[in-house]
């Protein structure tokens, strides 16, 4: 089955030769732009932030872009793809949809509303099927389970939610209600019994969508909070972001880069909760004045770090 070419790069807004740095800038700028929590039309919003997301997804990953390039500079966005040989959902050399390759007896299944592309989903092989039960000599079909992706944002994995997962095969389609729960994390699956092939079950596996504010570490979240250095010398009172809406903590004086400040009950679901690591950043560019305070500083202050 042809899909349409998905042209990441243009998503993103960066050229091919694009860096690791200049990549995870322009999604951290685009994702906070057209944020759902945020932005005014919400439908909208929704449908670029998973674009966003999706090319985030493949441009960060060396191997995934890798693969992604090697489609070569002939693909326009826009055209009809086809997976080349040695790609897509089996790595072999056969177009796959769903759990199983098409034709030869077996369902083809498409998925709508997991967050993916059915472009990602060929590429990256988001569909893949399990093992046949019951007995193989039998002449009845045999019912196989089918798994597959669904991208699931840090806000519903926090708070939960229920999401409409739309399942085509060759006897038509079905739309079902996933329930995710709270604190859902990375890698787990979600089940839907009886909606495989011929009576197999359905199996979507999740995938934490990227956020410009945080990483993910297993229930909780991190958040890198830079301070400028009198602020980490003296202590500050600063705002930061959680899934919830903004906060305030206390930086204590004499706070070091690199150091934890942990926000109970702020993360995934009820066990996480949000770590804040300082980073101390020094102005790039300083006035005259402000480098005679900081020359005044060097000459009075006792204090070396190599020490």
């Amino acid at each position: 089955m042809a899909v349409k070419y998905k042209d990441y790069y243009e998503s993103l807004g960066i050229p091919r030769t694009a860096n690791e740095a200049d990549i995870k800038k322009s999604f951290r700028k685009l994702a906070r732009e057209f944020h759902p929590d945020v932005a005014k039309d919400k439908k909208r919003a929704e449908e670029k932030f998973k674009e966003i997301n999706e090319a985030y997804e493949v441009l960060s990953d060396k191997d995934k872009r890798r693969q992604y390039d090697e489609l070569g500079a002939n693909w326009k966005s826009g055209a009809e793809f086809r997976p080349p040989p040695g790609q897509g959902g089996f790595g072999g050399g056969q177009t796959f949809r769903g759990g199983r390759p098409a034709g030869n007896g077996t369902q083809s299944f498409e998925f709508d509303g997991t967050g993916f592309s059915s472009f990602f989903d060929q590429l990256f092989g988001g569909m893949r099927g399990g093992g046949p039960r019951g007995n193989m000599g039998a002449q009845e079909p045999v019912s196989r389970d089918v798994e597959g992706d669904i991208l699931v944002t840090l806000e519903e994995a926090r708070r939960g939610s229920i999401r409409t997962v739309t399942v085509r095969h060759e006897g038509g389609a079905d739309s079902h209600q996933v329930k995710i729960p709270a604190g859902i994390t990375a890698g787990q699956k979600l089940r839907i019994a009886g909606r495989g092939e011929n009576g197999g079950d359905l199996y979507l596996r999740v995938r934490l969508a990227k956020h410009p504010d945080f990483e993910v570490d297993s229930h909780n979240l991190i958040h890198e909070l830079e301070l400028a250095p009198w602020e980490a010398a003296l202590g500050a009172e600063i705002s930061v972001p959680t899934l919830d809406g903004r906060v305030s903590i206390k930086i204590p004086a004499g706070t070091a880069s690199g150091q934890k400040l942990r926000v109970r009950g702020r993360g995934l679901g009820k066990e996480g909760d949000l770590f804040v690591v300082t980073k101390i950043v020094v102005p790039e560019k300083i006035s005259d004045a402000h480098k005679k305070l900081w020359e005044q500083l060097a000459k009075e202050s006792h204090f070396n770090p190599r020490d």
